[in-house]
């Protein structure tokens, strides 16, 4: 028994793993242990967690997730992409606060980080060329396809009420006619426009043929999205890539102005990503994790017990 404790060590270690699968009530409801003993036991286990650092760490990633969904409230993660394992949440995502953190990693472990895997987020790239310098800043290649996305169905938003409009407005059937079909083929369309083409089945090919045939911008815009798509999917250096995305940029310029403009701010770091393939993909797998997590632990009292929560699903010793 650990000092000042009134279970074993044998019956934390238990009580920690079935908290890990359920939540804290669900466990505290057997009434082998209190609500109160399993927070201490979870603040037990993760006091070696709290204050280790990174080992080994060559491959960062940094992105945010919503505590609270459409609240603004957001929380940083750090992971190691190299073995997708949670290194460090936090309260806040501000760059005040992600520097702490880093600071007292030290220059042993920022000194090793060789990449930087980061949103379009300017102060995560004033963060990284602060404290790592040597590090390569990685922009992830799927934050920049959301908002290509985004961009393609604001359009498709404002093809359907221009047609809308127009039916209004008609003044023969014939015409009027003619807008309705129109607006029958950009109905329900948004997800056979940003979904990857190859993954449509018959029926959403038929849907998103029946689009083009009614929308040439959409057309021209759906192709655009899917030969940027294509350029990161199937380029094998960064020589190459930068010819290819000069082209779609001179053909996007008219279609999609402001991603055209992020992916000009940010070249450079877009371009790394062909060095090492490096993205995000792993933190978004961990950020759904969390999700879950969040979900179920209504029984925290507070973020500290969410944030041991969330760390010993990565690090606990089952």
């Amino acid at each position: 028994m650990r000092k000042k404790r009134t279970y074993t060590k044998r019956l934390a270690h238990q009580i920690i793993q079935e908290v890990l699968e359920n939540d804290i009530h669900s466990v505290a409801s057997k009434g082998i242990v209190t609500t109160e003993e399993i927070e201490r036991m979870l603040k037990d286990a993760s006091e070696e967690l709290l204050d280790s650092k990174p080992l080994n760490l060559k491959r960062l990633g940094i992105d945010e997730i919503a505590l609270i969904k459409g609240k603004g409230n957001y929380c940083a993660v750090l992971v190691d992409l190299d073995t997708s394992k949670l290194l460090v949440i936090l309260s806040d995502r501000t760059q005040e606060v992600i520097k702490k953190t880093l600071i007292w990693w030290g220059t042993e472990v920022l000194e090793q980080i060789e990449e930087v895997s980061i949103d379009l987020w300017k102060w995560y790239k004033s963060l990284v060329t602060e404290l790592m310098p040597q590090a390569q800043v990685v922009a992830d290649r799927f934050h920049v396809m959301v908002q290509i996305n985004k961009e393609l169905d604001t359009q498709r938003k404002q093809e359907k009420r221009n047609v809308e409009q127009l039916i209004t407005k008609a003044k023969t059937s014939s015409k009027k006619a003619e807008n309705e079909k129109t607006l029958a083929g950009i109905n329900k369309s948004k997800y056979v426009l940003l979904k990857n083409e190859s993954d449509l089945n018959d029926e959403q090919k038929t849907k998103l043929i029946q689009v083009k045939e009614v929308s040439s911008i959409l057309k021209v815009m759906h192709e655009l999205k899917e030969k940027f798509r294509t350029i990161f999917n199937k380029t094998n250096n960064w020589y190459t890539a930068v010819f290819k995305l000069g082209i779609w940029l001179s053909k996007a310029k008219q279609y999609f102005p402001n991603s055209n403009n992020t992916v000009i701010r940010w070249f450079d770091e877009i371009i790394a990503y062909f060095d090492n393939r490096t993205t995000s993909g792993g933190v978004e797998g961990i950020n759904n994790k969390l999700k879950l997590i969040k979900r179920s632990a209504y029984g925290f009292r507070n973020f500290e017990n969410f944030r041991v929560r969330c760390l010993l699903s990565w690090h606990f010793n089952c």
